[in-house]
């Protein structure tokens, strides 16, 4: 059982700042393939994104525009797949990959002057490769602390108005919680 946050951004928004905030849940199973190694998966619920309340000068077809607010909020159904290396004391680290659903996204804009772009021409890709790196800390008898960093090997979408985001964009988060392990 994982039960965490995701602090995120979408790097190519213009927006830095792991400002998002969303829930990491979900269920883990480990593979012992040697007697320090094993293969996990994970089957989760994760919210990633992107947000900002920074006023950001862009210039639109020559008439300046104040981007007030901005915000991303994109929901996967993911499924992550790492080999762990345990020590002694049963903290581990791992390297992998994860494969995410799309399940929905809404992104939100407040100009000055005001403008209504219409992001729906401008959909974000309906899954998500991750490359993930994760170090579990052993607490007590099952319960470890996961913290975890996840960033997109392949863009999560790639047409973008170019006063508004770069072409391309990619999720990148940290990702902290707690894991309890049943034997």
């Amino acid at each position: 059982m994982l039960v965490g946050a995701n602090f995120s951004q979408v790097d190519g928004d213009y927006f830095a700042g792991y400002h998002r905030v969303g829930i990491n849940v979900g269920g883990i199973v480990y593979a012992q393939l040697a007697e320090h190694v094993a293969l996990s998966m994970e089957i989760l619920y994760s919210q990633k994104g992107s947000k900002s309340d920074i006023v950001k000068p862009v210039n639109v077809n020559g008439t300046p525009v104040f981007i007030e607010k901005y915000a991303i909020s994109a929901n996967y159904a993911e499924v992550p797949v790492m080999i762990n290396y345990f020590d002694k004391r049963k903290s581990h680290f791992g390297v992998g990959l994860s494969y995410s659903q799309l399940v929905s996204s809404d992104e939100t804009i407040t100009t000055n002057p005001v403008m209504t772009p219409d992001f729906t021409q401008y959909p974000f890709k309906k899954y998500d490769l991750n490359a993930l790196a994760g170090v579990q800390l052993h607490l007590v008898q099952g319960l470890f602390l996961n913290i975890r960093f996840q960033y997109s090997v392949l863009p999560i979408r790639t047409e973008l108005p170019p006063y508004f985001a770069r072409a391309q964009q990619y999720n990148n988060l940290w990702v902290v919680r707690v894991m309890y392990l049943f034997k």
